[in-house]
């Protein structure tokens, strides 16, 4: 179990201070809106969960960075590192949990904002258009995997915390993207994807591929 923040995520303090707070202020002044308010406080509760999760997998394993469902399994280009890739996204709707988790055990070696539109995530086009930033991460046997928080439709901001020269193990937290949104993964030719396309996935207890 790797867990170190509360069960509500800190980027969501205001935004469910503030929902909170107006549903109780209709409530006490009896007005008609809080049939209204209280739907949105209790949705904005339910988006930013942030709950433990069990970290899957063994020390060649990849798992997921988001929840969600993945939506392209395919060869590809990689834009980042420009080399042929296997590219395993995952797309978050409004209702999946969007703390991010780092993939596997790894050292940040490389790290690119790219700001873009707001298309819906789940178009392909939106790897190459939307606000995006990526990291390059390194394994400790040399294995080169590149992770893109992407934007969406309705998400407005990316949170990334993890700087070059950081060394994580997997399922440690390292971001955040609000109100729906997609992860791309880049993966080695070599590996071994262990997910298909419309299957559901968990931050840190899917293991999406194996490292060789």
């Amino acid at each position: 179990m790797n867990y170190p923040h509360p069960i509500l995520a800190r980027e969501g303090r205001p935004f469910i201070g503030l929902a909170l707070g107006a549903a109780v202020l209709a409530s006490v002044l009896d007005s008609a809106l809080a049939w209204l308010l209280w739907p949105i406080a209790i949705f904005v509760v339910q988006f930013f969960r942030d709950p433990p999760r069990v970290v899957a997998g063994g020390p060649n394993s990849v798992v997921s960075s988001a929840d969600g469902r993945v939506i392209v399994v395919a060869e590809t280009e990689d834009p980042w590192l420009n080399r042929r890739a296997l590219k395993v996204s995952v797309f978050m709707n409004v209702f999946n949990v969007h703390s991010n988790r780092i993939p596997t055990t790894s050292e940040v070696v490389g790290k690119w904002y790219v700001a873009g539109s707001f298309l819906n995530a789940a178009l392909d086009k939106a790897s190459e258009h939307n606000e995006r930033c990526a990291l390059h991460l390194r394994t400790p046997t040399g294995q080169d995997i590149t992770c893109v928080q992407i934007a969406g439709l309705v998400a407005r901001r990316i949170l990334n915390y993890a700087n070059v020269g950081d060394r994580f193990n997997p399922g440690e937290r390292y971001g955040f993207i609000r109100f729906g949104s997609r992860v791309d993964f880049y993966l080695p030719l070599s590996a071994k994807v262990k997910v298909s396309i419309g299957e559901k996935v968990y931050a840190s207890s899917t293991v999406i591929a194996e490292l060789d």
